[in-house]
């Protein structure tokens, strides 16, 4: 079993990342495979709402988000990691999100369905709970399971070292890793056991205006 972390700051190795090396080290000392992808620094397009993601399998643009759709199918869990900027999500995991969830919803390769994930953020001080609920609803809309942890999947400071001293940030960033293996390790036992998946309806999509 394998769990993807996203970083989707535009610092490498910054706080972010710290979070996101804490869960990885967890997880791994857990029995689960952990890779970190990080977003990078250039450029990208939010969605523009073509649709050829349903056609072609993946999205109209060649960058990251093609990069990552190209190996999501490979693992088992994801948790993507933001920093806060203006108390939200910063501009390239928004734009990331929108595509890679859009793409994966309608690709028809089913790349999410039912896997769990969470939401890890950083910040200085504040906006961490409304870049948190920005993030899970990702996961809701598309049914996959979200993974909660002892607090809010929070961290706090300005640099890798200050974030090394919130004790209490860590903790929960460990709890998180923990209960996604605990999860996963679930979700596997029912699957050699047999259990089904649900019973899947056809989408019913109700206009306001018709």
């Amino acid at each position: 079993m394998n769990v993807l972390l996203v970083n989707g700051s535009p610092h490498e190795h910054g706080c972010t990342y710290t979070a996101l090396a804490e869960i990885q080290k967890t997880l791994e000392q857990e029995g689960l495979g952990a890779s970190i992808f990080w977003i990078g620094v250039k450029p990208l397009a939010g969605c523009i709402a073509c649709k050829k993601c349903a056609t072609l399998g993946k999205c109209v643009f060649s960058d990251r988000v093609n990069e990552f759709l190209e190996i999501a199918g490979d693992f088992d869990g994801y948790i993507f990691g933001s920093p806060v900027h203006w108390a939200g999500a910063g501009g390239a995991i928004t734009s990331f999100m929108d595509r890679v969830f859009y793409a994966g919803m309608n690709s028809g390769r089913n790349l999410f369905y039912l896997k769990p994930a969470a939401a890890v953020v950083s910040a200085r001080r504040a906006g961490t709970t409304a870049t948190f609920d920005q993030l899970n609803k990702y996961f809701t809309l598309l049914q996959m399971p979200v993974i909660a942890s002892q607090y809010w999947n929070m961290v706090h400071g300005t640099c890798p070292g200050e974030v090394r001293q919130d004790a209490e940030g860590l903790q929960t960033m460990r709890t998180l890793a923990r209960n996604m293996a605990y999860f996963l390790k679930c979700r596997e036992a029912g699957i050699r056991a047999g259990v089904p998946l649900p019973e899947r309806e056809s989408q019913i999509f109700t206009n306001f205006i018709r």
